[in-house]
């Protein structure tokens, strides 16, 4: 647990700051609905985030409350922790040229098959969007709302079902 804190931590951070940079209309029409379309935007905005598996859980949900469809949501799961900017940049001085395009080329494919298998054979449950979403207060800063949403609203959300992972 206290090797994946930090980057949970992280994960909350990020879905705080595009809980109120990223508008839920934003998400609804670019990751939202059905087709193979939602499912490679999700997967191409995943690559480059510098999230590992415990990290882009929170992010994830954030993107699914806030519209964007399963399919959606299961490709960015799986092709953001296989690589970010920062793990292309290692790649690159690591193992060269060819690997350093082949990874993020793996991450988007992976992410696409998962998520059109997800879109095609799981049935849509809407019930995940019903939850909190983080209301807009003029009075409140941007950080102070980022920071609600990303440490008090999103937390409240997932925190059952994480700890039961954790626990498993």
């Amino acid at each position: 647990m206290l090797d994946m804190s930090p980057y949970l931590i992280l994960g909350f951070i990020i879905a705080g700051l595009l809980s109120v940079v990223i508008s839920p209309k934003v998400v609804e029409d670019n990751l939202g609905g059905g087709g193979i379309i939602p499912i490679m935007k999700a997967s191409i905005f995943g690559i480059p985030l510098p999230l590992c598996s415990c990290g882009v859980i929170p992010v994830a949900t954030s993107l699914y409350k806030h519209g964007a469809s399963r399919g959606a949501t299961t490709s960015f799961l799986i092709s953001t922790p296989q690589t970010g900017v920062d793990s292309i940049l290692v790649t690159y001085s690591l193992l060269g040229p060819i690997f350093t395009v082949f990874r993020p080329i793996v991450a988007l494919i992976t992410g696409m098959i998962g998520g059109f298998w997800a879109e095609t054979t799981v049935k849509e449950e809407k019930q995940i969007q019903q939850l909190q979403s983080p209301e807009i207060d003029k009075n409140k800063s941007k950080v102070r709302q980022a920071l609600e949403y990303g440490f008090v609203s999103l937390p409240q959300d997932i925190g059952k079902p994480l700890i039961l992972g954790m626990v498993l």
